[in-house]
């Protein structure tokens, strides 16, 4: 007695999610945290033998433990939501910009070249010079891949990550020219006997550790590059760009000019983050300035679907997990790569909450499994 075709049904069933709210979104998304924390827990007690929650408030007080402990995560929640902002207009157009480090780099320069060489101006006029420069110094670097994937369709990843690397030798080079006391091969701090150039202090009661204008300087980018990008004409051709070169282009859209202009945009904004870094936080510039949080940008900008206000919160979990990380090898004296483990398994549940989010997954009915017709 032969079989016929026997009604197979996959296992496992994937299908865009459609109609999906925004609370239901955040609702996974918090779950997808809840679990992280479990798994976590699970982690440190078969690992290090400790209290998870003893764990969970170490980190916490890495990062809001005293007032100086506040500011400076303050200080890094700005340096990585301005970088993750500046990546959101490239990225909104499906243009994959991998060179923010570069850019960084290059706008922390052209802040250190203010701050070294041009002396004796005021402070306010120095500090909108130097904001001008950087930020030209990074639209020049955005600008270069932008032109040639608008005319000769290069690749922007790898064209991207090329300029990193000649910015980072051009760093080398100044730090190089500008290093301080001689043969230490570093720049030190710069101008630290008058502080001239420094982002100067926003509450006058805080000496040393107020960023406020830090924080005055990336909230207002992030509110003008949402506006930017949700409700002007350029910001619906970025989006009409994205969704299809073809489109656009029937559309009347001139694709070369956008693609140029929203790179010189994006690198400005980076090299708008140099500068916040280099005068408003380290006062000094050298191969490690971007620290490699322009790639750390990258996950903030997809978590965040280049919603510039999401990035915030984004930006200040990654940054309370690097201090917590941080906080909980000093406190504990285990190896930090045990700590990163932490940090590593909560940022690969959210990622996986974003597959959620987009798909759904369905299992195969016990009747369809055993189910078959046969003659």
């Amino acid at each position: 007695m032969a079989k016929s075709e026997t009604a197979h049904e996959p296992l496992i069933r994937i299908s865009k999610r459609e109609g999906i709210t925004r609370t239901q979104s955040w609702l996974i998304r918090l779950l997808s945290l809840l679990l992280a924390l479990i798994v976590s827990g699970i982690v440190i007690v078969c690992i290090v033998r400790i209290n998870p929650f003893k764990v969970y408030a170490t980190m916490a007080s890495g990062a809001f433990g005293t007032s100086k402990r506040i500011w400076v995560t303050i200080r890094d929640i700005m340096t990585l939501l301005c970088i993750s902002v500046g990546l959101a207009p490239a990225f909104a157009m499906k243009f994959w910009n991998v060179g923010a480090e570069g850019q960084i780099l290059v706008g922390g320069i052209a802040t250190v070249v203010c701050m070294k060489y041009f002396t004796g101006l005021p402070t306010v006029l120095l500090v909108l010079i130097m904001i001008v420069v950087s930020m030209l110094a990074g639209a020049v670097w955005g600008f270069f891949p932008g032109f040639f994937k608008a005319h000769w369709n290069t690749n922007e990843t790898l064209f991207t990550l090329m300029m990193n690397y000649i910015a980072i030798q051009i760093t080398s080079y100044m730090v190089a020219l500008w290093e301080n006391p001689p043969g230490s091969n570093t720049v030190g701090v710069i101008n630290s006997n008058n502080e001239y150039g420094w982002l100067p202090s926003l509450f006058h009661d805080i000496p040393n550790l107020d960023f406020g204008w830090n924080v005055i300087i990336v909230m207002t980018v992030t509110v003008a590059v949402y506006v930017y990008l949700r409700y002007s004409k350029q910001g619906y051709e970025i989006s009409v760009v994205g969704d299809s070169v073809n489109t656009a282009r029937y559309a009347g859209i001139r694709v070369k000019k956008v693609y140029i202009r929203t790179m010189a945009l994006s690198g400005a904004i980076c090299g708008l983050a140099g500068f916040v870094a280099v005068s408003g936080a380290s006062h000094t510039i050298s191969t490690s300035t971007a620290g490699g949080r322009g790639f750390t940008a990258i996950i903030v900008a997809w978590l965040a679907k280049f919603n510039t206000f999401t990035m915030i919160l984004i930006s200040a979990l990654i940054v309370f997990l690097d201090k917590g990380a941080s906080q909980i090898a000093s406190k504990y004296g285990i190896n930090e790569y045990v700590s990163h483990i932490i940090t590593g398994i909560i940022l690969f549940f959210l990622l996986g909450s974003e597959f959620f989010i987009g798909y759904k997954v369905k299992f195969r009915h016990k009747a369809a499994a055993g189910q078959e017709v046969s003659k």
